[in-house]
């Protein structure tokens, strides 16, 4: 891994915290992901299940983690299963985890190779009732490719009938929401590095220069600071592109006068950072280009004050809608005969700010969190209002970072990057 190795310590709390909600007598699994086909014999680059990184740290294909707190010996309550590593192996593939390496990595003193699971699992099922699996239930989920867990489900429910089924999401959804000082330092290092791939960027953006190109001094710099790279498909979009709210062909030229939306961030040690600002292609933002930003900057001032402990995220975002119909009157993009006449169910704001302001961020860009429960200190927000206005040519959204906290407004993780119409400016121009 490109990343410094991350203390185990972090690994044994996060175990510590899943086993406490556990029930009694039973056994939890969490498989590694696969190694996805291409075609002929490539492959996409491994990424790890983020769940079985977050309980301990490995972060290899083919691995299995089973937690059994109330197993009979204390060798069994922890154990881990690793692909057995070979000469042949290190010679054509690198080195992979051994036994030794695997305890310091996760503080797991049980390692077995994978090849004794089976026979390692039928001993652990004739002591307990239960078996968590860890099916994906995020509420943006959409899986249509059988994964390496749905496949293990499969197995064990043909091979384990008798057993009680219950299920990890849940207790996932709700701890990995809250985060570890450990895992918020991580998540500020891979907002540290999208902070240097931006101010990067302010002195090359100029007129004529393609999107790719953009894209390019970005990975550049995330990679040179130990990032994998992008914590999710960049969408660097020029003029109206900017209005397309997911674009990614990012092929386009840009042009004089336009400006360029940046939704763009490096992943450090498989934590995410998610990141966007506006370049003005020109080095200057228009008189209406910077009205609409600065409308943009106020609505996310004004809602990053509302991330505190006990807000509901529906409410919220109900709130923050009355500030933007607000900014939006101003801007003269509605009328007040529109705010009378709306439909509740999509608001007039909507027209031109249709998406959340707001999701759960960690180890995934869009993470582990349950809505309808209230924010929590320690759990990480994004904010990223946007007004979008395609007969004008161009869009804005703008999004930060932020720390619940105990008391006081959230942290911003992104303070250090340049948000500010006059910062942007000068230090494009410098």
């Amino acid at each position: 891994m490109k990343y410094h190795q991350i203390d185990r310590q972090l690994f044994i709390k996060n175990r510590s915290k899943f086993t406490a909600q556990m029930k009694p007598k039973s056994v939890a699994v969490f498989n590694s992901n696969d190694i996805y086909p291409v075609s002929a014999d490539s492959t996409l680059p491994f990424a790890q299940h983020r769940d079985i990184f977050y309980l301990s740290g490995v972060d290899q294909e083919e691995s299995i983690l089973l937690l059994f707190p109330d197993a009979p010996y204390e060798n069994q309550r922890e154990m881990l299963f690793l692909k057995e590593t070979s000469e042949h192996i290190a010679i054509w593939e690198g080195e992979k985890l051994t036994k030794d390496r695997a305890f310091e990595v996760s503080g797991i003193k049980t390692v077995h190779w994978l090849q004794d699971f089976e026979k390692v699992l039928f001993e652990m099922m004739t002591h307990c009732d239960t078996i968590y699996i860890n099916t994906n239930e995020h509420y943006r989920a959409s899986v249509e490719t059988e994964t390496r867990e749905a496949r293990f489900v499969k197995w064990w429910k043909e091979k384990y009938p008798a057993h009680a089924v219950a299920k990890s999401n849940p207790i996932l959804q709700r701890i990995r929401s809250v985060k570890e000082t450990e895992e918020l330092d991580l998540i500020q290092n891979a907002c540290d590095i999208t902070e240097k791939g931006f101010r990067r960027l302010l002195s090359f953006v100029k007129p004529n220069v393609t999107e790719y190109e953009i894209e390019a001094e970005l990975i550049h710099e995330f990679v040179r600071n130990r990032s994998k790279g992008f914590a999710y498909t960049p969408i660097i979009a020029s003029g109206n592109n900017a209005n397309v709210l997911h674009y990614i062909e990012n092929n386009q030229q840009c042009k004089a006068g336009d400006l360029v939306l940046l939704d763009v961030a490096a992943e450090y040690a498989n934590y995410s950072s998610d990141m966007t600002r506006m370049i003005p292609v020109s080095g200057k933002f228009t008189e209406r280009q910077k009205a609409v930003y600065n409308a943009v900057l106020r609505v996310k001032n004004e809602a990053t004050k509302m991330l505190t402990p006990g807000t509901f995220w529906k409410q919220y975002q109900f709130e923050v809608g009355k500030i933007m119909t607000s900014e939006l009157l101003d801007l003269g993009l509605i009328d007040k005969a529109d705010v009378q006449n709306e439909n509740p169910d999509w608001p007039a704001y909507k027209k031109y700010f249709m998406h959340g302001t707001s999701h759960h961020m960690g180890l995934d860009t869009h993470d582990y969190g349950i809505l309808t429960e209230p924010m929590k200190a320690n759990m990480v927000f994004t904010v990223e209002p946007g007004i979008y206005i395609p007969a004008e040519g161009f869009g804005i959204r703008l999004e930060d970072n932020l720390v619940v906290q105990e008391t006081g407004d959230p942290f911003n993780l992104m303070r250090n990057i340049p948000i500010e119409v006059e910062e942007i400016e000068s230090l494009m121009n410098s």
